[in-house]
């Protein structure tokens, strides 16, 4: 029992510095911040399917922690005000990346279930971006656009790519045999 704990924080914890080093490697990077990286957010995906929902929004919460750490102070540089600020770091970080745990949520159905729990959680990391747009960069939006239409397209310029990039990485890893294991569930 000790062990299979021991293990299961070894491999989150490398997990989670295996995607906020993937996070530094950013393919595009959008003006008003968003980037497109290099899978960054598949090992996310990978711990609560893996280790289940609740270990995975956990550790997503933690990953999310960091994230802000990393980039809180550009953020806070950037010049909007602390209201935005705080709904962003909400919104933007702890929300949309915390989410991603939800990854987990369809792990006992096999290969259909871990694509089906990452699409949701891909689904609802956009989600955030675009809630946050519209409360609190509505201000940005181009004369004459509805606000959520700007807050769609500004967040879906990154999040489209970043989806797609993550999904082939989780179908490219299902379909080598000796990586299948990742997406095997471990009890928590």
């Amino acid at each position: 029992m000790e062990h299979e704990r021991t293990q299961r924080m070894v491999t989150t914890a490398m997990l989670i510095g295996l995607s906020t080093v993937l996070s530094f490697v950013k393919l595009f990077e959008a003006p008003m911040g968003g980037s497109v990286t290099l899978v960054s957010m598949l090992p996310l995906c990978l711990i609560a399917i893996r280790y289940g929902t609740r270990w995975g929004l956990f550790s997503c919460g933690v990953h999310a922690l960091l994230q802000i750490l990393l980039d809180g102070a550009s953020l806070a540089r950037s010049g909007i005000s602390s209201i935005a600020l705080i709904g962003s770091l909400i919104f933007d970080y702890l929300l949309a990346f915390g989410l991603l745990g939800l990854a987990g949520s369809f792990r006992h159905r096999g290969k259909s279930g871990a694509c089906l729990g990452i699409a949701l959680a891909l689904t609802m990391r956009f989600l955030c971006h675009t809630i946050s747009g519209c409360i609190f960069f509505s201000e940005w939006c181009w004369e004459g656009w509805n606000v959520v239409l700007y807050s769609i397209c500004y967040n879906g310029a990154y999040m489209l790519p970043e989806c797609i990039f993550t999904a082939c990485g989780a179908w490219i890893l299902l379909r080598v045999p000796a990586s299948r294991r990742l997406f095997a569930p471990r009890g928590v």
